[in-house]
């Protein structure tokens, strides 16, 4: 099967390197030195990989045949296509391939409905689903233990506990009001720290969400 595993970014410097939005877990593997990758558009590609490099925290690649900033700045937005075998699993039962978490539901703790996986972006401080929204709107969820409490592939479903304001910015409001309190925030600050580092992994997501879309601009 033919999945994305990254987006060509704007050109890097003058000797024809691009940088490259990843949405693959193995980049080492998907995007090394050698590997041939299809494109959408086709008639774009193939496209083999020279070389990689990692620059301020983005992967910069250069691809055979691309020998300056013109040339590098024509493959900007073009998808990158690995071929991968569809019965091929991660070694550690704990990571998934994007494919596999593709159109998987996402609900609450309850069985609330938030929306449906449509994109896997990975940023370099951490993955974030993009879920569609019964009203096509989309919110990111970041993939970290402390959002994400379950992971069912058997009934294609995703199970969530996202601080205040991650899906309801209304919640953050409340949220911040209960903040005023010292009080309670002495009752349990055990429970504190673990919802703070939720909040934190929210807030990140969004930031590195806008620096991604700054850094294409």
């Amino acid at each position: 099967m033919q999945l994305v595993v990254a987006r060509i970014g704007r050109a890097h410097g003058i000797k024809g390197e691009v940088t490259v939005e990843v949405r693959t877990d193995e980049p080492e593997l998907r995007l090394g030195p050698g590997a041939v990758l299809a494109t959408e558009p086709a008639h774009a590609g193939p496209l083999t990989i020279e070389t990689g490099r990692v620059h301020s925290g983005r992967l910069l690649l250069r691809f055979e045949g691309v020998r300056d900033r013109s040339a590098a700045e024509a493959l900007r937005n073009i998808l990158l296509i690995a071929e991968v075998d569809p019965e091929e699993l991660p070694d550690d039962p704990e990571e998934f391939y994007d494919h596999q978490l593709m159109d998987l539901d996402v609900v609450l703790g309850d069985g609330t409905e938030i929306g449906r996986i449509t994109e896997i972006s990975h940023l370099p401080s951490q993955d974030l689903f993009i879920v569609e929204r019964a009203d096509g709107s989309e919110v990111m969820i970041p993939f970290v233990e402390e959002i994400v409490t379950e992971i069912d592939l058997e009934e294609q479903r995703i199970v969530i506990a996202p601080p205040p304001g991650l899906i309801d910015e209304s919640e953050a409001e409340v949220a911040s009001a209960r903040d005023t309190d010292g009080s309670a925030r002495d009752t349990d600050g055990s429970a504190e720290d673990t919802d703070g580092s939720a909040e934190d992994a929210a807030d990140q997501a969004k930031d590195a969400a806008d620096d991604a879309k700054k850094g294409d601009a």
